[in-house]
């Protein structure tokens, strides 16, 4: 008997190693070609181990970022899914191994013969009472024959994966939500004070505009348009205050503190450099987040496909039972009442109305769908890079047109003050000049954040990078 069970072990192990081979997956061909180098604008290589906000040099920015990235709890709902991920890979992967239980069992039950013609005992109820006690050791296993079980497991790490890109892409949107709420509120400041800057010069216009009228050298239409712009100045001061505490509030928010409005900010504006750290094509689906997802995603429903098809193949099954069997507790310690059996069992299906055949054309669907949206999101991500660059490019001249544009007028101020120091001109024209340069100042501030949300865009579109990336959790081999 004990070579038998030996067979039992040993037959099964042998048809594994026979019929078992290595899981291949189906090939997709993706028409999106990766150039050798953007074409938007300029760039330069990304720097290994660098935050993409580093360059920046903005303390209080990294500051902000780092503390939401601790305490964020859209990123704890990503990493328990991480984990709950990890958890079905090791549920999946159990499957490698036998199935173990014990059991005990104690029954005792009562016969009644009723109606057996025993001579002088027709008027009674024959009983008769018996007791049994076992105790058994059971063992079931299932041969992955067609790799059904490894399709499985290879489905679910592709899940972890892909949690764990997800996880990636809710850190970047998350330091690109700070970041981009930061610079609204230190370009509001700074809005705040050029505001406050036409105020004070549209008073000083107001005064001398009134004086000219009380000499009779204006108009009361003169004052009263000069007390206009100063409203709508002052006006302008207020909506800006209301930007920066709206903004400070919501890096406050995102920062896991209390929104106060009470957060210190950076004096300006930083400057950017005229070239961007991009990388090259090629590295950007490695990089990216949602690309890395996808892939994943496409990875686990071919998996799928390989599932469904050995499922129209048979199974091998392999039971085993031993364990002792008595009327008495007692004896089932007693090694010579032991009792055990053991099966090999395969399984083949022949008619459930092409539930199967089913099953394996809707996982070849999914495979597809899942190709094609990795393929529309390549697409989505260069040209969301290269909209991104060649954006960089345009409001870089805006700007420098702008900066032109003040440096002009400031140059006709000074030609209008020599004219009026000669006895040529008027003030007026001099005051029109200084407040068309604060106002324009204004526009610089407004076009120098666009800037810098145009450059978070793109390291958004990038994937951007982090110093120290998030510890990948991985299901141990069961």
């Amino acid at each position: 008997m004990k070579m038998d069970l030996r067979l039992a072990v040993a037959v099964p192990a042998l048809v594994v190693a026979a019929c078992s081979k290595q899981v291949e997956l189906p090939v997709h061909q993706f028409n999106v070609p990766a150039p050798e180098a953007w074409r938007g604008a300029a760039t330069q290589p990304i720097a290994p181990g660098s935050d993409w906000w580093a360059y920046l040099d903005d303390p209080g920015l990294d500051a902000a970022i780092r503390k939401a990235l601790d305490c964020n709890q859209s990123l704890n709902a990503a990493t328990a899914r991480i984990e709950i991920a990890v958890q079905q890979r090791l549920i999946v992967g159990a499957s490698d191994w036998p199935e173990i239980s014990v059991g005990a069992s104690r029954i005792r039950q009562r016969l009644n013969f009723v109606g057996l013609p025993f001579p002088g005992l027709s008027d009674q109820v024959l009983k008769s009472t018996f007791s049994n006690a076992g105790l058994t050791f059971n063992i079931g296993w299932e041969a992955d024959l067609w790799n059904r079980l490894s399709s499985q497991k290879l489905a679910a790490d592709a899940g972890i994966a892909a949690q764990e890109a997800d996880r990636l892409a809710v850190r970047l949107s998350l330091s690109g939500q700070v970041a981009k709420a930061w610079f609204a509120a230190v370009e509001a400041h700074s809005q705040v004070e050029a505001s406050r800057a036409v105020v004070e010069h549209l008073e000083a216009v107001v005064e001398w505009t009134r004086e000219s009228y009380l000499y009779g050298s204006r108009s009361p239409s003169d004052v009263r348009v000069a007390e206009s712009d100063i409203e709508r100045a002052r006006a302008r001061v207020r909506e800006h205050e209301r930007a920066r505490d709206r903004f400070v509030r919501q890096v406050e928010v995102l920062a896991c503190e209390y929104p106060a409005g009470e957060r210190a900010l950076a004096a300006a504006l930083p400057s950017l450099p005229s070239q961007v750290p991009a990388g090259l094509p090629s590295e950007l689906v490695q990089r990216r987040p949602d690309l890395m997802a996808a892939n994943q995603a496409l990875l686990g429903a071919d998996a799928r496909i390989l599932e469904a098809r050995a499922a129209l193949r048979p199974g091998f099954a392999l039971t085993t039972t031993a364990g002792t069997a008595s009327n008495r507790l007692l004896d089932l310690v007693n090694p010579g009442l032991n009792a055990w059996s053991y099966g090999l069992g395969i399984a083949q299906p022949l008619f459930n109305r092409g539930r199967l055949k089913a099953n394996v054309q809707a996982t070849e669907a999914r495979s597809r769908e899942a190709a094609a949206n990795y393929e529309s999101l390549m697409w989505k991500a260069y040209l969301e890079v290269e909209s991104a660059l060649a954006a960089e490019e345009t409001l870089q001249n805006q700007q420098r047109l702008l900066r032109d544009s003040q440096t002009t007028t400031r140059a006709a101020i000074d030609l209008a003050e020599q004219r009026y120091a000669a006895g040529m001109g008027d003030i007026f024209s001099i005051l029109a000049l200084q407040r068309s340069v604060l106002e324009t100042q204004g526009a610089v501030l407004a076009l120098q954040r666009a800037r810098i949300d145009n450059r978070v865009d793109l390291h958004l579109a990038l994937g951007g990078s982090f110093s120290s990336a998030p510890p990948v959790q991985q299901a141990p081999d069961p």
